[in-house]
């Protein structure tokens, strides 16, 4: 009887202090209303969240993004098409084009994803997989990048 009372006891006490816990958690989650970072609506859950949906959370940072996506994207776009003029240019794999022929369809020679300079000293310039070499009076090498070739 004396060891169900004491046991009965220490549960009771350790159940209080549990339940006290709780409650002082409870009340602070409760106090401290967050509003969303992104509509500034109430936010229900956890202490740590920041956004009250997933929504919500992908619009913010979709926002953030946008800049360096819009950015991003613009250059994409001007490499895929220098690579697509090169490839249209280039059916068999090695030819010579003028340049006026390249700048006439729209090929803009700042951008390229890597070079490749030559034992020679001969520097290709690439657009992922399709490269050209500048010549003589304003000529063009085009070429397909080799295996060897890093």
């Amino acid at each position: 009887m004396v060891i169900v009372c004491i046991r009965l006891n220490y549960i009771c006490k350790h159940l209080y202090t549990f339940t006290h816990v709780f409650t002082f958690d409870f009340q602070l989650f409760m106090e401290s209303e967050k509003q969303c970072l992104e509509c500034g609506g109430k936010i229900m859950g956890r202490a740590d969240k920041k956004f009250c949906s997933p929504q919500c959370r992908n619009d913010y940072n979709n926002k953030l993004r946008t800049d360096a996506n819009n950015y991003m994207r613009r250059i994409n776009n001007v490499l895929r098409k220098n690579r697509r003029i090169l490839a249209e240019l280039n059916p068999k794999g090695k030819t010579k084009v003028s340049r006026e022929k390249l700048l006439s369809r729209g090929f803009d020679l700042n951008y390229f994803t890597n070079t490749y300079k030559t034992k020679a000293g001969s520097t290709y310039f690439f657009c992922y997989d399709q490269g050209y070499l500048p010549l003589e009076r304003d000529y063009y090498a085009l070429v397909v990048k080799q295996e060897y070739v890093d």
